[in-house]
């Protein structure tokens, strides 16, 4: 089968397997194929799937799961948010790749915190790929509900609450545009984020489709260094810089999780691999470390619940891939 339904993105491949073992002949990758077998004369055709490395795969499964959820459910278009980060830049070129330029629209959604080199990332992504291009700047909104609000919240600093407002205000655009043009809204959130809860809910997780759910921050920029092997379509300083929410002054992803590397281990060995916090500390990670992201990743079960559906690359999606409780009480103990 051949084919993305749902979060399921079926890869072809069919083989044709000779007595010893060996194959005779393999179809293509997530490509409709009809083979006539004569099981007396081979053409060689075996092993190019073989050929394909990691990125490769990754890349045409989630191009084919886009443009088979977006057709099968009726739309013919999508948009989304472009930060001038990694994974919007991803999420961007892979709807291209599985729609076409003219059907995809990227909107830059600035505020006072976003830097000068985001912005100008966002706009030399939308030219590189040719897709229509929108700014639609939010702090006259965010002005507005802080001042709305500012009698319940007289005499308490900012935080948390003022930078989801602004994930939760571009939500708001982004859905007034896909009801208005009748456009798919995608999310571009990674599997990293969604596993800690570094992600808004009813804000950046507001979307029809989650495409890159299943792939690892670490993933994100080899999938994104894959894309550029030939030239320069994210742009480098994308690839670069820091990655940033942009939602405080001089915010960095790292001011409040460990390093990608560090984070998608621990990830990889507790929801992939069902090892114990003890177990995961054994292989030489920091037990305060290994302690806080799988409290993270435990307690977050309920903006997992919530979001949008994702496309499966790996063994082990959240979705319908792990399915926790969303009370409960359970701590791993050391």
């Amino acid at each position: 089968m051949v084919g993305g339904n749902d979060e399921l993105v079926f890869d072809g491949g069919s083989l044709v397997v000779g007595a010893e073992g060996d194959i005779k002949l393999e179809g293509k990758l997530f490509q409709s194929q009809n083979l006539i077998v004569n099981p007396t004369v081979f053409t060689l055709e075996a092993k190019k799937n073989h050929a394909l490395i990691d990125e490769e795969k990754i890349f045409k499964a989630l191009s084919l799961g886009v443009k088979d959820y977006v057709e099968k459910c009726g739309f013919k278009s999508v948009l989304l948010g472009l930060s001038g980060g990694i994974d919007s830049a991803l999420t961007a070129v892979i709807a291209v790749d599985a729609l076409g330029a003219s059907n995809v629209r990227g909107v830059a959604m600035p505020s006072e915190f976003s830097s000068q080199g985001s912005k100008d990332d966002a706009r030399e992504l939308a030219v590189h790929l040719g897709i229509q291009y929108d700014e639609i700047p939010i702090q006259s909104g965010f002005e507005s509900i802080k001042q709305s609000l500012s009698p319940v919240f007289l005499g308490l600093k900012d935080g948390v609450a003022e930078e989801n407002m602004q994930a939760r205000l571009r939500g708001v655009i982004l859905m007034g545009m896909s009801n208005k043009f009748g456009s798919l809204l995608l999310t571009t959130g990674n599997k990293s984020e969604l596993a800690v809860g570094y992600c808004t809910l009813y804000g950046d997780m507001c979307g029809g489709l989650a495409v890159l759910s299943d792939l690892p921050k670490t993933m994100v920029y080899r999938l994104s260094e894959w894309v550029n092997r030939h030239q320069v379509v994210i742009p480098v300083s994308t690839l670069t810089k820091p990655p940033s929410a942009e939602l405080r002054p001089d915010q960095k992803d790292q001011d409040s999780l460990p390093d990608y590397e560090i984070l998608d281990a621990i990830l990889q060995a507790y929801v992939v691999d069902h090892r114990s916090a003890g177990e995961i500390v054994s292989m030489g990670y920091d037990q305060a470390i290994v302690t806080r992201i799988i409290r993270l990743i435990d307690m977050n079960e309920y903006k997992r619940r919530q979001s949008a559906p994702g496309l499966k690359v790996t063994t082990r999606a959240f979705g319908m891939g792990r399915r926790v409780p969303i009370a409960q009480r359970y701590r791993d103990k050391l």
